[in-house]
């Protein structure tokens, strides 16, 4: 018997989905917010996740070792899904890059895949990948990578005084680096760029639209007849893209629903 997608009666979710996609949940790094990301797994619940890249951060790992229980509970939550039928797909990024070498072999019911395609309810064929290897400085200057990432890790630390100060005066979440990501024209330039050379790219492969990650900027628009979408992150946004049963993509902002649930308890305690 087929239990794909079932739900225990135990088990009630505020939103159930034919498809989950999220990407840059950076386990490993003290950035993640493994907590809301929890509380989203505890809430949803799909036939199908795709897990599109920078699920585990490598780069930070062989640095310095950094794994607190939450970060170990997101990937048991993971499993234990993948146990109660649903589909798991994990499309390596290049902070877990160390997974490329495994395509299409699974581990632990969770299918390793390289660029797979995805079709929807309504019959739109999605092709999901990560994103790098469009990105001219992962593919020609490595070193300058990794620069932007110690830099990029320097401003999340920032953002968690500044955000424990808003918790104090019962404000949300705010991202200095999604502030200035957005502010800064070459940044948005590069947003746009990446988004045009991704959408081109994936116009040549027989496909109705795209999923990628990556640049940590969630987004669904239509670019000359293709859909481009982008999941997000789970380090600043919280946000992921999921497929509703009628083949609907739509944008979760989480930390929407995380921080309206956390002002009703203060409210009620």
């Amino acid at each position: 018997m087929n239990n794909k997608g079932s739900v225990s009666e135990e088990e009630q979710f505020d939103f159930k989905l034919r498809t989950i996609f999220i990407s840059d949940i950076h386990l490993g790094t003290k950035g993640c917010q493994a907590e809301v990301l929890l509380d989203f797994l505890k809430r949803c619940n799909a036939e199908t996740y795709y897990l599109v890249g920078d699920i585990v951060d490598g780069w930070r790992l062989k640095r310095s070792w950094y794994w607190p229980r939450s970060h170990n509970d997101v990937v048991q939550k993971l499993l234990r899904k993948a146990r109660k039928g649903s589909r798991i797909i994990y499309v390596p990024g290049n902070h877990d890059e160390f997974l490329r070498h495994y395509f299409d072999l699974s581990f632990g019911d969770v299918e390793i895949k390289n660029n797979p395609i995805h079709e929807t309810a309504d019959g739109k064929r999605l092709l999901v990948i990560h994103g790098d290897q469009y990105d001219n400085v992962m593919l020609y200057s490595r070193w300058l990578a990794f620069l932007g990432d110690n830099a990029y890790e320097m401003l999340l630390r920032l953002n968690q005084p500044i955000n424990k100060v808003r918790r104090w005066f019962g404000l949300s979440h705010w991202s200095l680096s999604q502030y200035l990501k957005l502010k800064v024209k070459n940044a948005v330039n590069f947003i746009s760029c990446f988004e045009g050379v991704v959408a081109a790219d994936a116009a040549h492969q027989n496909v109705d639209g795209v999923v990628c990650g990556h640049i940590h900027h969630a987004e669904i628009r239509d670019i000359n007849g293709l859909t481009y979408c982008n999941d997000g992150d789970w380090v600043e946004s919280c946000t992921a893209l999921v497929e509703h049963m009628d083949g609907k993509l739509e944008i979760l902002h989480w930390l929407d629903h995380y921080n309206q649930r956390l002002s009703e308890l203060r409210v009620a305690a």
